[in-house]
C-alpha cells in the first residue's frame, strides 16, 4: 500500500474539517472572536463578585446572559430555516459588539453598577438567541456529511482553547491596564467573524417559495423532536447534565475566594481554575474528533456524564489547589466528551430542512440548563455552601445516568 492509499491515522483525522476552506475561515474568526468572548467572562464574574461578594448575583448574571436563549431562540430556529442565515449571524455579532463596548464605556467613566451589567447580559444574549441557531445550521454546508463529526468537534475545540487563552489574556489584560479593556477587545473580536462571514464562498440563499406562519413552522419542529425518540432523549439529557453540573463554573470565584487559599491571589486561583476546565475540554474534544467511527456514541455519552458526576462532587470536596485543578481539567474532558458526542448524533439525525428548528429546541435545552441550575446552585449555595450544594448535584447526575445505562435496551444503547 502507498502512502496516497494508507487510510488516515488518528493524529489526521484531528484536522480533517481544517481541509475545508469555508469552514476553516469561520474557524479561525470564531476562535479569535471567542477567545474575546472568555476574556469579558473572566473580568465580567470578577466584576460582579467585587461589586457584590454575593453568589446569587453570578447566578443572576448567568441567568440573565441565557433567558434570551429561553425566550428567544426557539424562533431564532425558524428564522434560521427561512432566511440567509450568513446575514443572521453578522447581524448578531454587531448586537454583541454594542453591548460590548457599552460595558467598557460604563467601566472607563467608573459608573458601572449591577444592574446595568445584567441589563448588558440579557442584550448579549439576544443576539446569542438568533446567532447561535444560524451558525450551527451554517456548519453542515461548509464540509461534507462524512466530516460533520470533525468539524463539530473542532468547533468544540475552538470554543475550549478559548477557554484556555481567554482567561489568561484577560487576567494579564486587567491587571495591566483593567477590566474595561477586556470588554473593548472582546467587542472588536466580533468583527473578524463579520470578516471571514462575508468571505465565504456559499451558494445564494433560495427563500422558501411556500412560507408558513411561524407558529406553525415552531411545532413542527417541537413534533420532529418528540416523535424521534432519539433526538427526545437526547434534548432531555443536555438539559439535565448542565442543569446539575455546569453551575460549577459560575461558583468558580467563591470556590477561588472562599474554598481554596494559598498559591496566590483570588483572580490568580480564578483563572487557574478556568483555563483548567477548558485545557481540559480540548483534550476531550479532540478525542471525539479523532474517532475513526460513529458507534457506541451513546453509551460514551452516558459513561462520561456518570465520570462528569463523580469529578463535580470531588471537585467541590477538594480544598488543595493543585488537586482542584486536576478535577477541573477532568471535568472540562468529561463534559466535552459527552456533549459533542451529543451534538453529533443531533447533527446527523436531523434532515437539513428542519435543521435550524431542531438544532434550536436542542440549543434552549443545552444553554438553558446553566443559567437556571446557576440560578438554583447560587441561591442555595448562598443558604447554605457551594460545596454542600455541588456535591449533591454530581451525585444526582451520575445517578441519573447509571439508571439510563443500566437500561440494557435503552435509547442510547442502540447508537
Amino acid at each position: 500500500m502507498t502512502s496516497a492509499e494508507a487510510p488516515p491515522t488518528r493524529l489526521s483525522r484531528i484536522a480533517t474539517a481544517l481541509t475545508h476552506r469555508n469552514f476553516r475561515l469561520l474557524w479561525i474568526a470564531a476562535l479569535g472572536s471567542t477567545i474575546g468572548t472568555w476574556m469579558q467572562k473572566f473580568a465580567q464574574s470578577w466584576l460582579v463578585w467585587d461589586l457584590t461578594e454575593s453568589n446569587t448575583y453570578l447566578g443572576l448574571d448567568e441567568f440573565l446572559s441565557q433567558l434570551p436563549i429561553l425566550l428567544f431562540m426557539l424562533i431564532g430556529g425558524v428564522v434560521a430555516d427561512r432566511h440567509d442565515r450568513r446575514r443572521l449571524l453578522t447581524g448578531s455579532q454587531y448586537v454583541q459588539a454594542l453591548a460590548a463596548f457599552a460595558l467598557a464605556g460604563l467601566v472607563f467613566t467608573g459608573t458601572v453598577r449591577v444592574e446595568y451589567i445584567f441589563v448588558l447580559s440579557f442584550l448579549t444574549g439576544c443576539g446569542q438567541a438568533f446567532g447561535g441557531p444560524a451558525y450551527q445550521a451554517l456548519i453542515p454546508s461548509l464540509v461534507p456529511r462524512r466530516d460533520l463529526p470533525n468539524a463539530i468537534a473542532l468547533n468544540s475545540t475552538q470554543f475550549n482553547l478559548s477557554r484556555v487563552l481567554g482567561p489568561v489574556a484577560g487576567g494579564a489584560v486587567v491587571f495591566a491596564i483593567g477590566a474595561a479593556w477586556c470588554f473593548v477587545l472582546n467587542g472588536l473580536s466580533y468583527f473578524l467573524v463579520v470578516l471571514a462571514l462575508a468571505s465565504l464562498h456559499l451558494p445564494a440563499h433560495i427563500p422558501s417559495t411556500k412560507p408558513r406562519a411561524l407558529a406553525q413552522e415552531l411545532r413542527g419542529g417541537l413534533r420532529y423532536v418528540r416523535e424521534t425518540r432519539l433526538l427526545f432523549v437526547l434534548t432531555v439529557l443536555a438539559f439535565v447534565s448542565t442543569f446539575l453540573a455546569m453551575p460549577v463554573a459560575t461558583l468558580l470565584p467563591s470556590f477561588a475566594t472562599d474554598v481554596l487559599q494559598g498559591f496566590g491571589s483570588p483572580r490568580t486561583r480564578l483563572w487557574m481554575l478556568m483555563a483548567s476546565q477548558g485545557l481540559g475540554a480540548i483534550v476531550g474534544a479532540l478525542s471525539v474528533g479523532s474517532q475513526a467511527t460513529f458507534q457506541h456514541r451513546g453509551r460514551v455519552v452516558l459513561v462520561s456524564q456518570i465520570m462528569l458526576g463523580l469529578l463535580v462532587a470531588a471537585f467541590a470536596l477538594s480544598r488543595w489547589l493543585p488537586l482542584s485543578l486536576i478535577l477541573m481539567f477532568a471535568i472540562g474532558l468529561a463534559s466535552m466528551v459527552s456533549l459533542s458526542n451529543t451534538l453529533s448524533l443531533v447533527q446527523l439525525t436531523v434532515p437539513d430542512e428542519l435543521r435550524g428548528r431542531v438544532v434550536s429546541i436542542y440549543m434552549v435545552a443545552l444553554r438553558s440548563g446553566m443559567p437556571l441550575g446557576s440560578l438554583v446552585a447560587g441561591m442555595l449555595a448562598d443558604l447554605s455552601s457551594p460545596p454542600a450544594i455541588m456535591v449533591t448535584n454530581g451525585a444526582v447526575l451520575c445517578a441519573l445516568a447509571v439508571f439510563m445505562l443500566a437500561r440494557k435496551h435503552g435509547t442510547l444503547q442502540r447508537v
